[in-house]
């Protein structure tokens, strides 16, 4: 049984999450604030984390930055706060995921499962490392590792997704919402802004130039494909 953790301190909201996560299965822990949550995120026992962003204690932002030094399982922010720089800032975090509120339950469920679906992939792939290499940029999805001009780079899950899917499909455009249902796994539940806040995080690592990139190409009206 997967276990999820909800770090949430409104006692409804976070007990009609766990009400509908256990319908479908899964084990469900909640922690009314960023500290427990972050102490518990931290021991290894979680698949995912549902985190809301205004906690007491410990802000959400600050619990997903430390979350991350030592654990790559799927975070899904979930927030009323609906400005896209709070969007931004989460995903640049290292968050995989957002949700606003007020949000369907059978939503949260389906993006819950969608995450664990895709990580769960990524990460059971032990096969013979296989290497697709472009340009300067080297990606093995044996050992996940991305190298840039010979120089290692670090990505988070959902960067080294999005890079590995526009690699292994060189030269073909995909629109936002198409980038979305491939990588994040769901269509039409996804928010457009999660999609181009990664394109720019990719850029900022694999380009010289982001604002004039050689990989990573907009093509205007359509959305982006990676040019060999």
């Amino acid at each position: 049984m997967q276990k999820i953790l909800i770090i949430e301190d409104d006692t409804a909201i976070a007990e009609i999450e766990r009400d509908y996560l256990e319908i479908d299965h899964f084990e469900v822990e909640i922690a009314p604030d960023g500290i427990t949550g972050l102490n518990r995120g931290r021991s290894g026992e979680f698949d995912l984390i549902l985190l809301d962003l205004m906690l007491p204690g410990m802000d959400g932002f600050a619990v997903c930055r430390k979350l991350r030094e030592t654990c790559d399982i799927p975070i899904l922010m979930v927030t009323a706060r609906r400005e896209d720089i709070d969007k931004i800032r989460g995903l640049g975090l290292g968050a995989d995921d957002y949700i606003e509120k007020p949000f369907s339950p059978s939503v949260l469920v389906a993006r819950v499962k969608a995450n664990l679906a895709q990580y769960q992939r990524l990460s059971g792939k032990q096969k013979v490392p296989c290497e697709i290499a472009l340009g300067g940029i080297r990606l093995n999805t044996g050992t996940h590792r991305v190298f840039v001009d010979a120089q290692e780079i670090e990505l988070k899950n959902k960067e080294y997704e999005l890079l590995q899917f526009l690699m292994l499909n060189v030269d073909m455009v995909f629109d936002r919402e198409t980038l979305y249902e491939r990588v994040w796994g769901l269509e039409a539940m996804g928010d457009n802004a999660t999609v181009a806040v990664h394109i720019n995080r990719l850029r900022e690592k694999i380009e010289k130039d982001p604002a004039n990139p050689r990989y990573i190409e907009t093509v205007w009206g359509a959305g982006y494909r990676f040019r060999g």
